[in-house]
């Protein structure tokens, strides 16, 4: 069993870059809507939702537009979702200057696939720095049990890799164990593959959990693993062991390997299983159907699942079911990350049981 530092008053950290949703009601298309809801969101902050939701203490390290209504907006839905922040509030600079991302999103429905656009120019969060922040006090004084980190944060730009791998080495310095979701985004590597290649590596050698899909393996960490986003998933398992086979070879110290395995039958239907490897023994929930309401954020809900089933020193195979629930929850909801009411709802949805509580 993986032993996780006590007495800490942060069980889950993760750095960010904070921004908004923007999705079309009645899950229309972008271009054909007049009429939009709006959510505070980034996959990091998703996965620390799960705990935050379940009672955790968790924090993310970011930072804001400065006397921005859409710093406001965002540090208000941090609020309301029991997830503490911290980061220093920049200067706009000017109509052309620094901004949060707005992330354009339809849900899709049925044959029709979602459509998702990055407006991400002038972001805030492209400037994270190591100097923003006493790492001192957060791991040493005060503590953290477990820091996530993404590959979405680690590549989004040189200052941002930077910090992360600033923040790896803090970490290991202080005894907080660490959570890799590599998260592979082919616009983000562009003309920095070398670079970026480095940096995940390093990150990856000093992760203790690491998380990814076949293409985050192989294209991020140049593991060879089965053809990606594949169909018949359950025939493919051998494959996907295989996979982190490999990866377990390239990375003794990791000791949680896991991957969700999805297979898109339509914008309203999808095959939802999971596989995990932790101290060398295998688990799997084998892939079922579950139906969807908007996709985007089912992995984050799978990976805040899975680390609050560490957090609370269970059985690795409860960390792996409760995970993929919680990513069948999220997929569930309108909004990209989940709010579990209590640890019995997620259950419920393991046990395919949808009855009504009264």
């Amino acid at each position: 069993m993986m032993e996780i530092k006590k007495n800490c008053k942060t069980s889950l950290l993760t750095p960010t870059s904070m921004g908004v949703r923007i999705t079309p009601v009645n899950r229309q298309p972008v271009h054909t809507s007049d009429t939009f809801r709006m959510q505070a969101t980034s996959a990091e902050s998703n996965v620390l939702s799960i705990s935050a939701s379940l009672g955790l203490p968790v924090k993310v390290l970011t930072t804001f537009v400065k006397d921005n209504p859409i710093a406001r907006f965002i540090k208000d839905d941090l609020r309301s979702r029991n997830i503490a922040f911290e980061g220093k509030d920049v200067s706009q600079g000017g109509p052309w200057g620094f901004r949060h991302q707005f992330n354009i999103a339809d849900s899709g429905f049925g044959v029709r696939g979602p459509r998702v656009h990055n407006d991400r120019a002038g972001e805030v969060g492209r400037t994270l720095s190591i100097g923003d922040f006493d790492i001192d006090r957060i791991f040493g004084a005060e503590g953290v049990q477990i820091m996530h980190l993404s590959g979405l944060v680690g590549a989004l730009s040189p200052e941002c890799s930077e910090f992360c791998l600033q923040l790896v080495r803090a970490a290991k310095k202080y005894g907080t164990r660490v959570s890799f979701d590599l998260n592979y985004r082919a616009s983000f590597w562009k003309g920095r593959e070398k670079e970026l290649a480095a940096a995940f590596h390093e990150i990856a050698s000093t992760a203790d959990i690491l998380i990814g899909n076949e293409e985050d393996f192989q294209l991020s960490l140049g593991v060879e693993g089965p053809e990606a986003g594949g169909k018949d998933l359950a025939g493919k398992i051998e494959g996907f062991k295989e996979m982190i086979g490999r990866a377990a070879e390239k990375y003794p110290n990791v000791r949680v390997f896991a991957t969700t395995l999805r297979q898109v039958i339509s914008a309203s239907e999808h095959m939802w299983g999971a596989i995990m490897r932790a101290e060398g023994a295998w688990y799997a929930v084998e892939p079922r159907p579950i139906a969807i309401l908007d996709r985007i954020g089912g992995g984050d809900g799978f990976t805040g699942g899975l680390l609050y089933g560490i957090l609370r020193g269970w059985e690795p195979e409860k960390w792996l079911q409760f995970g993929w629930a919680c990513g069948a929850l999220v997929v569930t909801m309108e909004q990209d990350y989940g709010l579990p009411v209590d640890e019995e709802q997620v259950w419920s949805i393991y046990e395919g049981n949808a009855r009504v509580k009264r």
